[in-house]
């Protein structure tokens, strides 16, 4: 039995034309820099429709920007898409590009929500940025766009809040 499979071409909002994904299917080197990193967006397959998408980055990292000592988080991204929704592999680079760049947990986390946000122009969106210690004080961030949503089923994050040893 033979089967036939057809691959779907999606238009995303570069000028690359209707392929014009840049980063899945190739390799493609980190960003050096959050600035560098390009977010791609493909057209929601069911526009019109409110449902929840979540990303979960739990060994997100970043550096401090006074001592460039690595920190950690657990990042957890819920959005409604609206028109357009993240190519993954483009949101997957885009985390990674914080690895070597040197900020305040609170600017990281406002960072890649508002540019989730400026690129997809989602319904509405929030981000959970659970942060491990700096100077036995773990900071979380959080933020979101609006109210949240009362017609359709948000999860909670589950994030534990942190507890050291004990």
């Amino acid at each position: 039995m033979l089967l036939r499979v057809e691959r779907k071409k999606f238009v995303t909002q570069r000028d690359n034309g209707p392929d014009g994904l840049t980063q899945l299917g190739q390799k493609t080197p980190t960003p050096q820099s959050p600035e560098e990193a390009h977010l791609e967006a493909v057209a929601a397959p069911h526009r019109g429709q409110d449902y929840v998408i979540r990303f979960t980055a739990p060994e997100f990292t970043s550096l401090c920007p006074i001592t460039g000592q690595p920190d950690f988080a657990h990042i957890v991204i819920d959005y409604i898409p609206d028109a357009l929704i993240v190519e993954s592999k483009s949101l997957k680079l885009f985390l990674q590009s914080f690895r070597n760049h040197g900020a305040f947990h609170e600017d990281c986390s406002l960072t890649i929500a508002q540019r989730i946000v400026e690129r997809l122009k989602p319904k509405w969106l929030r981000i959970g940025a659970y942060w491990y210690p700096r100077g036995g004080i773990p900071i979380d961030v959080f933020w979101q766009t609006g109210p949240a949503p009362s017609h359709v089923w948000l999860p909670p994050q589950d994030v534990k809040p942190y507890r050291g040893r004990g």
